[in-house]
């Protein structure tokens, strides 16, 4: 049976059907839209604030009753689900990110760490031909430096020396943060004490701070305390930098810090009270003494100390006892082990024992048989298969550590073990860049390396930062930000 279609007016509810009310309508219809518009605007907003959660962090979004209601009865199987996969990060996406100055500063005051088992001082020399970590400052920007190591202002051509880079086998060295370094730093003392190679490695460590200072907030001064101490402050941290003048760290009659040129070198080697007295509250020391243990194979060793007492000056000097090198060395050594072990405090001071650098007089010992000294050597020793003897005196570096490890009770003292990855830097030396008796070579001296090539000091920008380096990834990694 076919079903006819009802009319229109058949299908309409019988409200539709019903006068219309004598109330005006256009009040109804205004504040309908105005609800209309109100409840869209918090839908929105909603799903603005949903988006920015992050997408599935579960957060209780306010405005919204559904959501709200979903948020009072969670699904504890979604939520289970979720902390399995992601762990810990819920509570991380929750926490409001600091802003970018407090980032900035929490960021920089993480505290860098050596790897636990990472020997920094076996690996490889990199060379890093962008300079983007060597060298960690230019000559032209560290107004502290002397002539004697400004090669480059004093002839050098190649500046590759500068560019290359340690790095330790398995491991890396902490990024150099010299603003981190000065915080470390702020209140206290850092002190180099030992010969002109550990004045080398003082400008090193001065040019690595100082760059973070402004102008008018740093200051050196030089030959203070009768000419032994020079004293780089940054005065903004009330942090110094200083160098003491102590060449066989215990007394001797090559002590004075500007006229030093001994050739009949004679120590005492138990007396170190007259220097010692300069290092008590330091906070930072770092000692050092070789180079001039080598110019004789017997050392003169004074007899007795009435000299010393009585102020005999030179005349003082001439009664002494030939005594073997490593001998002296490891008596001298004792003297100031046993000085350490009794008059530092532990807790407040920080002890550093500098390996020795070596010296490059024997390019035989590389393979460049016509070679001069280090003259004109552009590159490390690199790819070097059997052993490599160019004159360091081991016997010393063995000395060292034996007296570190058995003198050294309730002090603890980090020996600093330049010696092996020194000796490939040939290439480093300020050669016949460098002075002459205050002045800095002649084209004419220059030209005779044989004479005057310096196979001792470095040049700077150079080997010494990387000393130095060493010295700041112990003391950022240990210490704390109390």
């Amino acid at each position: 049976m076919q079903h006819r279609r009802k009319p229109a007016s058949a299908a309409a509810p019988a409200a539709a059907k019903q006068q219309p009310s004598r109330r005006p309508t256009a009040p109804l219809s205004l504040a309908g839209l105005v609800v209309a518009v109100f409840l869209l605007a918090v839908f929105l907003y909603n799903e603005d604030v949903v988006k920015s959660g992050g997408g599935g962090a579960d957060v209780a979004v306010p405005g919204s009753v559904a959501v709200a209601g979903r948020a009072r009865s969670p699904d504890l199987r979604v939520l289970h689900h979720h902390h399995e996969e992601h762990g810990e990060e819920d509570a991380a996406t929750q926490k409001q990110p600091p802003p970018p100055a407090a980032a900035a500063k929490h960021q920089q005051q993480q505290q860098p760490q050596v790897p636990a088992g990472c020997d920094l001082y076996q690996g490889r020399w990199t060379f890093d031909a962008a300079g983007e970590q060597s060298p960690l400052y230019r000559e032209s920007e560290c107004e502290f430096l002397t002539e004697q190591v400004t090669c480059m202002r004093n002839g050098r051509r190649d500046d590759s020396y500068q560019k290359w880079r340690w790095q330790p086998n398995g491991c890396d060295m902490p990024r150099f943060d010299a603003s981190l370094l000065l915080e470390r730093l702020q209140n206290k003392r850092l002190m180099f004490v030992g010969d002109s190679l550990n004045r080398n490695q003082w400008e090193s460590m001065v040019c690595l701070v100082q760059s973070v200072v402004p102008r008018g907030h740093k200051t050196l001064q030089k030959f203070v305390n009768n000419g032994s101490l020079n004293v780089f402050t940054a005065h903004e941290y009330n942090a110094t930098v200083e160098f003491y003048w102590a060449p066989f760290l215990v007394q001797s009659n090559s002590d004075d810090p500007q006229v030093h040129s001994v050739m009949d070198r004679v120590i005492a080697w138990r007396a170190i009270a007259k220097h010692a007295n300069n290092w008590k509250g330091v906070d930072y020391l770092v000692f050092n003494t070789y180079i001039w243990w080598l110019n004789t194979f017997e050392m003169k060793v004074l007899k007795g100390s009435g000299a010393l007492r009585n102020n005999k000056g030179a005349a003082g000097w001439s009664k002494y006892a030939l005594v073997d090198r490593p001998v002296a060395y490891r008596e001298v050594l004792k003297t100031w082990a046993k000085w350490v072990d009794r008059h530092i405090d532990p807790n407040r001071t920080t002890v550093f024992f500098m390996g020795m650098s070596p010296n490059h007089i024997t390019p035989w010992a590389w393979g460049n048989d016509g070679g001069i000294k280090c003259a004109m050597e552009t590159q490390p020793i690199v790819n070097r298969t059997a052993p490599l003897n160019i004159g360091t005196d081991w016997r010393l570096h063995g000395v060292a550590r034996g007296v570190l490890a058995r003198y050294l009770h309730r002090v603890p003292a980090h020996f600093v073990d330049i010696t092996g990855l020194s000796e490939l830097r040939k290439d480093a030396h300020t050669s016949v860049h460098t002075l002459r008796q205050g002045k800095v070579l002649t084209p004419e001296q220059q030209a005779d390396p044989k004479t005057y090539a310096d196979c001792i000091h470095w040049c700077l920008p150079g080997l010494p930062d990387t000393w130095n380096h060493f010295i700041y990834a112990q003391i950022v990694s240990s210490s704390s930000d109390a």
